[in-house]
């Protein structure tokens, strides 16, 4: 169990070092397309569709990261209505509903998309499309491995007070 944990750490780290990272590119990009937009009147197409492709990037990675950390949005309607061992029941059958989702839609279908999109390229890049398109899989693994550990933590009890959140 010890491992499971040290493990989540690390891809915390990961993910949100990637995400930072991401972002202060971003930032760069974004301040470099405003001057050469309005300053020199020479909008660069790179800069535009690059920042396009980092925050899908950036928004599918912290949503993996924020689900691993159980810190998502939830409509408590439901569940502040029940004992705690309900929530329990809940919050396992919602990880199994994200896990299934995640495994089916953003996994397979990913790797679906990915492969069919290889040959397409990118308009101003020039990459093809299924590059761009893999962290749909990446990310999809991502919060399935997040649904098992938590499911684990929730039957386990180690989730602390996390099962109500």
């Amino acid at each position: 169990m010890e491992a499971l944990h040290k493990i989540r750490k690390g891809i915390d780290v990961v993910l949100s070092s990637a995400c930072a990272v991401i972002f202060a590119a971003m930032v760069v990009i974004g301040t470099y397309q405003i001057v050469t937009r309005f300053i020199f009147k020479s909008p660069s197409t790179v800069s535009e569709e690059l920042l396009t492709y980092s925050f899908t990037w950036m928004a599918l990675l912290s949503s993996a990261y924020v689900f691993g950390k159980r810190d998502h949005m939830r409509m408590g309607f439901m569940a502040d209505k029940v004992s705690p061992g309900g929530q329990r029941v809940l919050s396992i059958f919602g990880e199994i509903l994200v896990l299934l989702l995640s495994a089916s839609v953003m996994v397979y279908g990913g790797v679906t998309i990915t492969k069919l999109t290889m040959t397409q390229s990118t308009a101003s890049l020039g990459i093809p499309m299924g590059i761009v398109y893999t962290i749909i899989p990446i990310s999809g693994m991502l919060i399935a491995f997040y649904a098992v550990l938590n499911i684990i933590d929730l039957i386990t009890g180690a989730d602390g007070n996390r099962a109500e959140s």
